[in-house]
């Protein structure tokens, strides 16, 4: 009988010791289908980082009919990769995302125009239809406008909007005068259809002051009052940033590693080694802390614009990353 009981003690303090050593399981959502935009998240669990961070990481593709912001919502996500504008929209909307880290520090967004449209200026724009990505990637297309005093409604003296593709045909088919791209993606197919600063106009959002956050990290804000859930979140971002420092460092590894996970072989080497080399320009490996600077720039944009009627509160926190300092 003591033997018996001294093992179901044994057993009994085996299964207590157990959940200490189970790894804490996090769900991410990614803004878009799996391309090298995200290299430092799929590198991260492709080599194990998240796994040193005692984490069970699953990585969720997004695409044109998927908002992060509904996905954790509804709580499909413990953490999504969204925009900024898009993040602060659904805030105020009643779905209480908080920034925990910025890890793209610039923003990739431009529009280009064919040098035949006969743009060359903002000027110019008035009476072209120009191309804009909606769900939550337009508001800062609107901001910028809004700020130039540029209508958007196709009336006299405005532009006409059209609804743009998330590629570049709508430029090659006549659709729009000018067309938004990423510069680690939608540009790489405009020089590979041949075009070019020789024969394009464009504007970059960051170049001209207009740059509005873009891929940030967000949780949910009532998780924040879980000490373990924000040391899950710390571990998280430590280990993402250590998969981007990685991606940075190996573009031809990261290309690789991209193409690999990539469920649906869309993903095609040679594209996701010029995006690496694009997002490289844009993400900070080494800081992934909030610049305050352009938080207030974005805010005060979408102020402007009447995105968001009030200014937020609690829509970041440092926690995070002042614990990784």
């Amino acid at each position: 009988m003591k033997k018996l009981i001294a093992g179901l003690l044994t057993g009994a303090m085996a299964l207590g010791i157990a959940p200490a050593f189970a790894q804490d399981a996090l769900t991410l959502q990614l803004k878009w289908v799996t391309q090298a935009q995200f290299a430092g998240y799929l590198v991260a669990e492709s080599k194990g980082f998240y796994d040193e961070e005692n984490l069970d990481v699953t990585i969720l593709p997004g695409g044109p009919n998927i908002a992060p912001e509904q996905v954790i919502a509804g709580g499909g996500a413990d953490i999504i990769v969204t925009w900024m504008a898009a993040g602060m929209a659904a805030r105020e909307s009643g779905v209480p995302l908080v920034n925990i880290a910025q890890p793209f520090k610039r923003s990739g967004l431009m529009m280009i125009c064919p040098e035949e449209t006969g743009i060359t200026e903002v000027a110019d724009f008035p009476g072209h239809t120009l191309g804009v990505w909606f769900f939550g990637n337009e508001y800062p297309f609107f901001a910028w406008m809004n700020k130039e005093g540029i209508p958007t409604d196709g009336s006299e003296g405005g532009v006409t909007v059209l609804q743009q593709s998330f590629d570049i045909q709508p430029m090659i088919q006549g659709q729009a005068d000018c067309i938004s791209v990423m510069t680690y993606n939608e540009y790489g197919q405009a020089l590979d259809a041949g075009y070019g600063p020789d024969n394009l106009t464009i504007f970059n959002y960051t170049d001209m002051g207009n740059d509005l956050l873009e891929d940030g990290l967000y949780v949910m804000e009532d998780t924040l009052d879980d000490p373990a859930r924000v040391d899950a979140y710390t571990r998280f971002v430590k280990a993402s940033m250590k998969g981007w420092a990685y991606a940075l460092e190996n573009p031809e590894e990261a290309a690789e590693i991209v193409v690999e996970m990539d469920d649906t072989g869309a993903a095609e080497y040679e594209h996701q080694l010029y995006m690496v080399g694009e997002v490289s320009k844009l993400v900070d490996a080494t800081d992934p802390a909030l610049s305050m600077e352009t938080y207030d720039r974005t805010v005060q944009a979408l102020l402007d614009q009447e995105i968001i009627t009030a200014t937020p509160e609690g829509a970041y926190t440092t926690v995070v990353t002042d614990a990784l300092k």
